[in-house]
């Protein structure tokens, strides 16, 4: 993979109101990280940066930074993406987290995992696909990082599932996840009669009611209470229970 050039400008100033400032910029405050060197305080244009990331996921990119000091190049990094922040109500990008790598040494990223065809027991047979892991952790060179891992599920049949161990990964690319991980697999559809109620609706569970008692007639837990109530005394004020 090769590397993305980025001109990023020098950030000087920190706190939260420089902060606001450069967001009315149409800029994201990022920090560049790992190295011998200190944390760098960047900040990068948005429109740049989301249009590079519309054809790209996360750490499958590795870009070249130049920081730059207005038209000054001060130096530049090869990193990939650590964190993005967004706003949980918008998801407006807010803040980036960069770490400086090496191109000759081997790096554990996340790789996104996606699926290619439609399952034989979802088509024929009313399955339905489960994706479960969609990303996958490799360990490679920077430049070897693979954009996606694609899985073909098509021959899927009802019960069947593809596992860590099943595909086959680049020239140049491993994994240490547990190979008996799942990433897809072909559920049965759910049965009629779990999903609707019977006809005429949910039927209410029987409740059983006391036979009233006859006039003069009283219960045999009233006769037992009304002759222990004959022998105790009323104690100080307390009102009598009936």
């Amino acid at each position: 993979m090769e590397e993305i050039k980025l001109d990023v400008q020098l950030r000087s100033q920190v706190g939260s109101r420089k902060i606001k400032s450069i967001r009315r910029e149409n800029a994201v405050p990022a920090v560049v990280y790992g190295g011998e060197n200190k944390p760098t305080a960047i900040k990068v244009d948005r429109s740049n940066y989301e249009r590079i990331m519309r054809h790209h996921h996360g750490q499958s990119v590795v870009f070249r930074l130049n920081v730059m000091d207005g038209e000054k190049k001060l130096k530049d990094y090869s990193v990939i993406v650590k964190e993005e922040q967004h706003d949980p109500v918008s998801d407006s990008l807010l803040h980036i987290d960069f770490n400086r790598i090496s191109l000759t040494k081997e790096l554990e990223v996340k790789v996104p995992v996606e699926t290619k065809g439609d399952p034989v027991g979802v088509k024929r047979d009313g399955g339905s696909l489960e994706h479960i892991l969609w990303e996958l952790q490799v360990v490679c060179l920077p430049t070897k990082i693979p954009q996606k891992i694609v899985v073909e599920v098509g021959h899927l049949e009802i019960g069947d599932a593809i596992h860590v161990k099943d595909i086959t990964l680049p020239e140049g690319v491993r994994t240490k996840q547990d190979p008996d991980t799942i990433l897809v697999s072909v559920i049965p559809p759910m049965k009629e009669e779990a999903m609707a109620p019977a006809e005429g609706g949910p039927t209410e569970p029987e409740v059983l009611k006391e036979k009233k008692p006859e006039a003069g007639e009283a219960k045999e837990g009233e006769k037992a209470e009304g002759k222990k109530e004959e022998k105790a005394e009323p104690k100080g004020k307390e009102k009598e229970q009936k």
